[in-house]
């Protein structure tokens, strides 16, 4: 049987391992990032997410991939030093990952399976793809990579009531 979701073993960008149950929230918004990414500037959306409602419980955590169009080919250190200096993240950052494939992290294909893509379809399409999931981690729902961080917040709202 399948790790539940919230207890998938992920690794911080420090090599600290972690599960999102040791990072107790009403709500986790798990996306996979890229730095040389059309969509790259959604980082200062999810910072002001994570600013403004992890008090009131939400995880903003992201997931470097580097597997749509080598957009996210720099080390851990060079990717934590982008994020901060360009769009000053300070929310969780995670190794390097593959979301698709025989090689993807068992926290993305658990996430794709939860909440599949148009149509059905488990694929990731494309960086910036955001899952947001319940403190249980049994309701995820999946927003594209063209949805800007600023249009979950009634969805946000929602799981944090």
């Amino acid at each position: 049987m399948a790790a539940p979701l919230l207890d998938i073993p992920c690794t911080l960008m420090s090599g600290t391992p972690r599960t999102l149950a040791e990072l107790p929230a009403r709500a986790y918004l798990v996306v996979n990032t890229a730095s040389k990414c059309g969509f790259t500037p959604q980082y200062q959306g999810l910072e002001q997410l994570w600013q403004r409602y992890r008090d009131r419980g939400l995880v903003v955590l992201g997931f470097p991939c580097n597997q749509f169009g080598g957009q996210e080919p720099g080390s851990e250190s060079e990717i934590s030093q982008f994020c901060e200096l360009n769009f000053g993240v300070t929310f969780p950052l995670f190794r390097k990952v593959d979301v698709n494939g025989e090689r993807a992290h068992p926290l993305f294909s658990a996430l794709k399976h939860k909440a599949p893509g148009l149509l059905g379809t488990t694929r990731i399409k494309w960086n910036f793809t955001k899952f947001l999931v319940d403190a249980s981690g049994e309701r995820v729902k999946r927003f594209a990579p063209t949805t800007r961080p600023e249009r979950l917040e009634a969805d946000i709202e929602a799981l944090l009531r």
